[in-house]
């Protein structure tokens, strides 16, 4: 995955004048009181936090033919999220905005394996529901967090691209750069956290399925949120 440039973002965070660039952008969103585009991002990282809390849990749709995790759902609303926060702050806020996330995830994984290897009380008898439902295993919170990165960053690209290269209308651009990163994600995913221990290819083709029926539905969602180009044609708040 290296040819990808996950780490790029990590090394431009320490560049004074990137470290300019995202002040801007959130400057220039804030000097708006746009309430929408915050809420926006921090619907998408409490997305992202209650998908990683979620993930463990196996559950079947379709009356059992189809068995995903329990976070798919949530977690597939999270790409049409990050699209609505490029169309408003252009694809470097979007950069911003999953680093933020991410770092909110590991924060999340790094203090749940703390909090559990902390001496429960003398009356605390669920220890050992506390950590089956919260500790996953590294090998699960590592394929996570991985494809999490990976997708998030593709679907940034490809999103950026559509739009400046074809246009066209908003909700296209949505749904060609979810079906690209959500296959990406499921295929990371599935394959970092089960690959030797479940059968991979289903599981892949059960999550996919989820993630685009999802998808499909949170399509509305894109209208909620002018773009920047519809924000740059508007005046600036008086005072």
């Amino acid at each position: 995955m290296a040819h990808i440039g996950t780490a790029q973002p990590s090394s431009q965070l320490s560049h004074p004048g990137n470290y300019r660039a995202v002040t801007s952008v959130f400057g220039e969103m804030m000097n708006r009181y746009d309430f929408r585009t915050i809420f926006i991002i921090g619907l998408y990282i409490a997305c992202e936090i209650i998908a990683n809390v979620t993930a463990s849990k196996p559950v079947s749709v379709a009356g059992g033919a189809i068995v995903v995790p329990a976070a798919v759902f949530i977690y597939a609303l999270t790409f049409t999220l990050i699209d609505l926060v490029n169309e408003r702050l252009g694809k470097t806020g979007a950069r911003y905005v999953v680093v933020t996330a991410f770092t909110a995830n590991v924060l999340l994984a790094a203090y749940v394996q703390f909090a559990i290897a902390l001496p429960a009380a003398s009356f605390y008898e669920n220890q050992a529901a506390f950590a089956g439902v919260l500790g996953s295993t590294w090998r699960i919170v590592l394929a996570s967090l991985t494809a999490y990165l990976v997708a998030s960053f593709i679907d940034t690209e490809v999103f950026a691209w559509w739009r400046q290269r074809v246009g066209g209308y908003r909700w296209a651009r949505v749904l060609v750069s979810n079906a690209v990163s959500t296959f990406v994600d499921s295929a990371v995913f599935i394959t970092m956290a089960f690959l030797g221990v479940l059968p991979v290819l289903p599981l892949i083709r059960g999550q996919y399925i989820v993630k685009m029926a999802v998808t499909l539905v949170s399509i509305p969602l894109i209208y909620l949120v002018r773009s920047r180009a519809e924000m740059a044609r508007e005046p600036a708040p008086a005072g």
